[in-house]
C-alpha cells in the first residue's frame, strides 16, 4: 500500500479504532475481573469474620478457648499475611486480642475509632500491615450490650489478588494479541476485496490505453457502476470528436483544393505575365501552407484516438522492403535491426509515415548503407527509441539546425517538398516524443525519434 492511498487510509482507520477498542475493552475486562477476585475474596474473609464474631458474641461458651480454631493454620504462623484481631472499643485503655501470626504487631483500623459506633457495620479495604505486607482486610463492629463493644478484623495476604489479576491480565494480553492480529489480517482482506473493483477499473484502463481493449466491461458494484458508465460515455465520446475532426479536416482538404488548382492553372496560362508569375508564386505557398495545416489537424485528430497499439517492427520490415524498392538503382542496402514484441502506443499510419520520411531521407542522401535500429527503454514511462543512421555527407551543426525548422531545404536537387522532417518533429511532438539530429558512427546523419511506448 502506497503513501497516499484509499486502501492505507482505510487501513490505518480500522487498525487504529481496532487497537482503541481492544485496549478499552481489556482495561474493562480486567477491571471486572479485579473487582470479582476482591469479592471471592472478601467472602473468603467474611467466613472468617464471622467465626470470631461468633466467639465473641459467646465468652461464657468459649472460656480459657478464646477464640475456636477458624480452620486456617496459617493464622498460626508468624507473620504469614493471614491475621485477625479483636479489639475493645468502650474499655478506657482499648483491650485488644489478636492473632498468633500478627506476632506484637497490631492490625490498622479502615475506620476511625469513634466512627465504628454503629453495630454490624462492616467495612473492606487495603491497608499495610507488618514488614510492608499489602493487605486485604474486613472488619466489623459488634455491641454486646454490658458485655461491651468490639471491632473484629480480618486480614489476608493481597499479594493473592494481585496474582490472580497478573495472570488474568497476562492471558488477556496474549489473547487480546492474537484477536488484533487475526482482526488486522482480516481487515486487510476487507480493505483489498472491498477495492478490488477499483483495481479492475484501472487494470481495464490499461488495457483500454495498450489497445488490447475499447471499453470498460463487466459488472460493478452499485457505488462504481456510474463511473464505469461515465468513463465508456467519455471513450465513445472522444472517438465520435476524433471521427467529427477527421471528417471536417477531409471535407476542408477537397473544399480548398479545387479553388487553388484553379488559380494555379489560371496563372500558368498567362505564365509570361509579372502579375500572373506572383499569383502562382503566393499560390503555392498558400497550397504548401494549407497542406501544412491541414496535415497538422489530421494528425492530431489521429493521436487523439485512446488505445491504439502497433507492432514496430513489422511497420520497418515493410518499410525496408518498399525503401528497396524505390531505390534499387543505386544499391542501398536498408539493415534492420529490431527486436520481436515493441509495440509503439499509436496508430500504424502514423508510424510509417514518421519513419518512412526519415528512412527516405536516410536513402537519399547514402552513399551504400542505411542502418535502422529499435531500443526498447523500460521506466516509469516506457519509450521506443528508432534510430536511423546513413553514410551520405551528413550535416553540420547549424545546418541541422536549419532543416529542423519547417519547411527549410539545404539543396533543392533532391526530389520532395522539403516537409518530411518537419512533419516528423510536429507527429513525434503530438505523441510526446522528440526528434534528434546528430553524427552517425557510420559518417551521415543520425536521426534518432523517440516515441511512448506501449
Amino acid at each position: 500500500m502506497r503513501l497516499n492511498s484509499l486502501a492505507l487510509r482505510l487501513f490505518l482507520s480500522a487498525t487504529t479504532w481496532t487497537v482503541v477498542i481492544l485496549l478499552v475493552t481489556g482495561i474493562v475486562l480486567s477491571s471486572i475481573y479485579r473487582t470479582a477476585v476482591e469479592r471471592a475474596f472478601d467472602r473468603r474473609l467474611g467466613v472468617y469474620l464471622r467465626s470470631l464474631v461468633a466467639d465473641v458474641a459467646t465468652p461464657e461458651e468459649n472460656a480459657g478457648k478464646f477464640p475456636q480454631s477458624i480452620g486456617e493454620p496459617l493464622f498460626d504462623l508468624p507473620l504469614s499475611g493471614w491475621y485477625w484481631q479483636v479489639t475493645r472499643l468502650d474499655a478506657p485503655t482499648p483491650d485488644v486480642r489478636s492473632s498468633r501470626s500478627l506476632w506484637d504487631a497490631t492490625l490498622p483500623h479502615l475506620t476511625d475509632l469513634a466512627a465504628s459506633s454503629v453495630a454490624g457495620a462492616e467495612h473492606g479495604g487495603y491497608a499495610d500491615g507488618p514488614e510492608g505486607q499489602e493487605l486485604r482486610v474486613v472488619e466489623r463492629t459488634i455491641d454486646l450490650g454490658e458485655e461491651g463493644r468490639y471491632l473484629v478484623a480480618v486480614a489476608g495476604d493481597a499479594a493473592e489478588i494481585e496474582e490472580e489479576t497478573r495472570s488474568f491480565d497476562g492471558a488477556l494480553v496474549i489473547t487480546f494479541a492474537v484477536l488484533a492480529v487475526v482482526l488486522l489480517l482480516t481487515t486487510t482482506f476487507q480493505v483489498r476485496f472491498g477495492l478490488a473493483p477499483l483495481k479492475r477499473i484501472s487494470e481495464s484502463l490499461a488495457a483500454i490505453r495498450r489497445g488490447s481493449a475499447e471499453r470498460l466491461e463487466g459488472a460493478f458494484p452499485v457505488e462504481i457502476a456510474p463511473l464505469a458508465r461515465e468513463t465508456n460515455a467519455l471513450i465513445d465520446a472522444n472517438r465520435e470528436i476524433v471521427v467529427r475532426a477527421r471528417t471536417h479536416v477531409g471535407n476542408l482538404a477537397h473544399a480548398l483544393k479545387t479553388p487553388i488548382t484553379v488559380m494555379l492553372n489560371e496563372a500558368s496560362v498567362h505564365g509570361g505575365d509579372p502579375f500572373a508569375h506572383k499569383v502562382r508564386e503566393q499560390t503555392e505557398i498558400m497550397r504548401d501552407q494549407v497542406a501544412r495545416h491541414l496535415e497538422r489537424a489530421r494528425l492530431a485528430a489521429r493521436v487523439a484516438v485512446i488505445g491504439t497499439v502497433t507492432d514496430v517492427r513489422p511497420v520497418l520490415t515493410a518499410l525496408a522492403r518498399t525503401m528497396a524498392k524505390i531505390h534499387h538503382d543505386r544499391n542501398i542496402a536498408v539493415d534492420i535491426d529490431a527486436p520481436e514484441g515493441v509495440p509503439f502506443r499509436g496508430e500504424q499510419q502514423d508510424l510509417e509515415e514518421m519513419v518512412g520520411n526519415l528512412v527516405d531521407n536516410a536513402c537519399k542522401w547514402a552513399q551504400m548503407r542505411v542502418s535502422v535500429e529499435v531500443v526498447s527503454d523500460a521506466g516509469a514511462q516506457p519509450m521506443v527509441r528508432i534510430i536511423v543512421d546513413d553514410d551520405g555527407p551528413g550535416l553540420n551543426p547549424s545546418q541541422r539546425d536549419q532543416v529542423a525548422r519547417r519547411g527549410r531545404r539545404l539543396d533543392e536537387t533532391k526530389p520532395g517538398s522539403g516537409l518530411g522532417l518537419s512533419i516528423v518533429l510536429e507527429l513525434s511532438t503530438l505523441y510526446g516524443g522528440s526528434l534528434t539530429l546528430s553524427t552517425a558512427p557510420i559518417g551521415g546523419l543520425r536521426a534518432e525519434l523517440v516515441l511512448p511506448a506501449a
